[in-house]
């Protein structure tokens, strides 16, 4: 975990629904972005209804969620629609944002290895300013580190 703000890169990507998101348009709040691996999988779907279950927290605090994965919009849309997801959950289909933040990596499962996304989050200030990060995410208690962050900033 890094706790040296630099600036988040640019992300402007359609999002479930099909419009487009742009991180710049949600300040002066800041954002949560985290980037799970696939949609509707059990890890990512314990993470999305986590955050969907504490959005009224981090909004009082001034933070949006935002999640990402390389799903294709249609897929996301399932997803929000089957786990009644209330954050705006990204596709990033040809990688890139997923690259420029550093979390498609190299992975390995059963003695395979395989490129995908590094399960992560971001925490941006108002500024758009990186002033946390998380890597190699584990899903309990996650969603509430997050939080204890944003309220020690």
């Amino acid at each position: 975990m890094s706790d040296t703000p630099y600036p988040a890169p640019e992300v402007n990507l359609p999002r479930d629904g099909g419009e487009m998101l742009n991180l710049a348009d949600l300040r002066p709040n800041g954002v949560v972005l985290f980037f799970y691996p696939k949609a509707n999988t059990p890890g990512c779907t314990k993470e999305s209804i986590g955050f969907s279950e504490a959005q009224a927290e981090f909004k009082a605090l001034g933070y949006d969620i935002v999640g990402i994965s390389k799903d294709p919009v249609k897929a996301q849309d399932k997803f929000v629609e089957k786990q009644s997801l209330t954050v705006p959950l990204l596709s990033d289909e040809y990688g890139t944002v997923s690259e420029d933040f550093g979390v498609w990596k190299e992975k390995s499962m059963y003695g395979k290895t395989y490129m995908g996304i590094e399960r992560s989050t971001f925490l941006i200030n108002g500024e758009g300013q990186v002033v946390r990060e998380w890597r190699k995410v584990k899903v309990p208690g996650h969603v509430e580190a997050v939080l204890e962050a944003i309220k020690e900033l």
